[in-house]
């Protein structure tokens, strides 16, 4: 899609998910506009038009640092949930909070549907690049992309995941890695709720710096792996 925007000299191309409930976009340039761009360009513009209710949006807590940057510099709430739509949806109906959504393009607006909906999350922001008159890719660049890397570890039992999780070495090592982002990264380890995985995901201001946090944290969940198995 990126590529036939940039060839074809088009202003924004919109791709679906098979049941089209999440989109995302690409800019004029080819830059990916992910849900997390998409929540911060619709999240301010409704908050213009004071349609925002307690000015604030709802995410999860694989958002982009970038959008947590942009809300704090822009003035809007941001509530993260643990990660799916469903919770997204719960705090939003618990908290009458009007946008919500996921990284991965689950944009739910409750002043129009009691669910996400690609199409819709779609127009909303083709009505506001239409009204901006700006280029897309203007309007996604004011929420910085902090490189992010996700590594998944495998375990033999869920057990065996609890009990790393709850290894007090994994927490030195997680706020050890934190120290060394400071404000410019940020760590989140968290175990599968469905499968015997813990999820290690790494934000920082360089890409090699997140690999270098990523690896280093990754080698030591499988080091604790391998004491438990002996």
């Amino acid at each position: 899609l990126a590529q036939k925007v940039v060839a074809g000299g088009y202003d924004i191309g919109v791709a679906f998910d098979g049941d089209a409930d999440r989109c995302l976009l690409v800019d004029e340039q080819g830059g990916v506009i992910d849900g997390d761009k998409v929540l911060a360009v619709c999240g301010s513009d409704m908050k213009r038009r004071g349609k925002l209710s307690g000015g604030t949006i709802v995410a999860t807590v694989m958002s982009n640092l970038g959008l947590h940057e942009f809300c704090r510099e822009n003035g809007v709430g941001l509530v993260c949930t643990s990660v799916g739509d469903r919770n997204v949806l719960e705090k939003m109906n618990e908290c009458g909070y009007k946008l919500g959504g996921e990284q991965s393009g689950h944009i739910i607006f409750l002043d129009y549907m009691p669910t996400g909906d690609g199409q819709l999350a779609a127009l909303q922001l083709l009505s506001i690049l239409s009204h901006s008159k700006k280029k897309a890719s203007e309007l996604a660049s004011a929420v910085r992309q902090y490189p992010q890397l996700l590594k998944n570890v495998r375990f033999s039992s869920n057990d065996q995941k609890t009990a790393i999780m709850q290894s007090a070495s994994l927490q030195s090592a997680i706020r050890a890695a934190e120290e060394e982002l400071g404000e410019n990264g940020r760590v989140l380890i968290r175990p599968s709720g469905t499968e015997p995985l813990i999820r290690v995901m790494v934000e920082a201001g360089t890409q090699q710096q997140a690999q270098a946090v990523t690896d280093r944290l990754v080698q030591h969940v499988e080091n604790l792996q391998k004491t438990t198995d002996k």
